[in-house]
């Protein structure tokens, strides 16, 4: 299965996050006319960077859009919000990616490549075996509950081998740190602030060790209309290849966006692989991306989040991708 990113929820929003980068910040009642652009994110580096730049070099005027930006805690919750018709658009990471294969969303856009899923433990935990009949928190839907059932099945385990738990991320964060759980199936940046409370913390598995790829998107709610989309779309390759092309601009933009330190947004960052908008066409168009969606269904097939694994030109519009990046 693809070696992607999802990645990780935030932990800690400041309120300043409520804020919107344009206008105002986004509200159940916020105007879904053609212009307005209602975007979820995460605050980390994969959910936040492309919006921090897009912002500040203007691309959303640009492009005739105006954006109102809403931190989330986790994908599976923005996509409810585009069921609902509150937002326009959100962020996953590939444990989400099980909610546009079934119907819910269309990824419109593939961000980053990501490892910073762990299964961690307890001082002195070196392996799956060591978590058989212990309390393990996760955060259902999310790439945290990816890695936890991948390891599992990797060490012939199952979730009826451990007492799994599902809690927010930021409950896992003071849980663990209590002692209150003895593992979870998590995320970076978030595991770096339980190390500073949990020193000797194990890292038991990681996406990372796989070999596979896990991608992190952009989604759309089913209703938003097409021509939408290729703008936006188009936006979101302009800031991805910013992204690609000033790596340290863009730490320092999304550190302030997310009101952290540039050296936290620098470790964070060190989890993902940017690619830039020509190398996400070609692979889109040489199937590439499928087989990384395809990999994914897979997965969630044998974790019973999925039926069956559809093919993913149902809900991964590639054809807008690539003529948006044609333009």
């Amino acid at each position: 299965m693809p070696r992607s990113t999802i990645r990780r929820a935030a932990v800690a929003l400041p309120a300043a996050l409520m804020l919107s980068l344009s206008v105002s910040a986004c509200s159940d009642s916020a105007s879904a006319d053609n212009s307005t652009v209602r975007f979820g994110y995460i605050g980390d580096y994969n959910g936040a960077s492309l919006l921090a730049i897009a912002e500040k070099q203007k691309l959303w005027k640009k492009a005739g859009l105006t954006a109102e930006v809403k931190p989330f805690n986790n994908g599976p919750v923005q996509i409810q919000a585009l069921s609902a018709g509150d937002l326009d658009y959100g962020y996953i990471g590939p444990g989400a990616m099980w909610l546009p294969a079934s119907g819910k969303a269309k990824v419109v856009a593939v961000n980053t490549l990501t490892y910073a899923d762990r299964v961690i433990g307890r001082p002195g935990m070196k392996s799956m075996k060591d978590l058989k009949g212990k309390r393990v928190g996760v955060p259902e839907g999310t790439s945290g509950d990816m890695v936890l059932n991948i390891a599992l099945e990797k060490a012939g385990m199952t979730t009826k081998d451990i007492d799994k738990v599902n809690m927010d991320p930021s409950t896992i964060v003071s849980a663990f740190s209590s002692g209150k759980i003895d593992g979870a199936g998590f995320f970076y940046p978030a595991i770096d602030t339980i190390k500073k409370k949990v020193p000797g913390l194990e890292e038991i598995a990681s996406t990372k060790d796989t070999g596979d790829s896990f991608p992190t998107a952009f989604v759309a709610g089913n209703k938003v209309p097409e021509g939408k989309n290729s703008k936006v779309i188009k936006v979101l390759q302009q800031a991805n290849d910013w992204r690609k092309e000033h790596p340290e601009e863009t730490i320092a933009l999304t550190a302030k966006m997310l009101e952290v330190t540039e050296a936290q947004a620098t470790a964070d960052a060190s989890h993902v692989e940017t690619l830039s908008t020509k190398d996400l066409a070609a692979k889109t168009k040489s199937g590439e991306v499928d087989k990384w969606l395809k990999s994914l269904g897979d997965f969630f097939v044998r974790n019973k989040q999925l039926d069956e694994n559809p093919d993913p030109g149902e809900y991964y519009t590639g054809d807008l991708y690539t003529k948006a990046y044609s333009k």
